[in-house]
């Protein structure tokens, strides 16, 4: 007796010593990539979490500002260093040939990962 799951049009899976470029399980045994693209998609990963941050930072510290737990000299320094962060995430993103909206990961039913104010 056959089994019914076992048709010509599903032979099943297709062992990994079956040769190189087989598929398995649907998918191909090796994933052809552009080594500049993975980078790219990785800086991209990598300041999209930066950015995150940052933000997450800057309204934390315009909350301490407006509740004034903060002194003069620490608002000072609090707004020198966004600053400056901020001027280096333009410079990364520039040098990767990014924009602030590739940066803002579509979470699908969720909406956008950042603000778009």
């Amino acid at each position: 007796m056959t089994d019914p799951r076992r048709t010509n049009s599903n032979p099943g899976p297709v062992s990994a010593d079956q040769g190189l470029g087989r598929v398995v399980h649907g998918l191909p045994r090796r994933l052809e990539t552009d080594p500049e693209a993975v980078q790219r998609d990785l800086v991209r990963l990598v300041l999209t979490i930066i950015e995150l941050v940052r933000q997450l930072m800057e309204r934390q510290a315009l909350r301490r500002v407006d509740a004034g737990n903060l002194s003069d000299d620490q608002v000072e320094e609090l707004g020198l260093a966004l600053m400056r962060l901020e001027e280096a995430m333009t410079e990364l993103r520039d040098r990767f040939d990014l924009t602030p909206s590739d940066l803002n990961l579509d979470l699908g039913p969720l909406g956008p990962l950042l603000p778009t104010d």
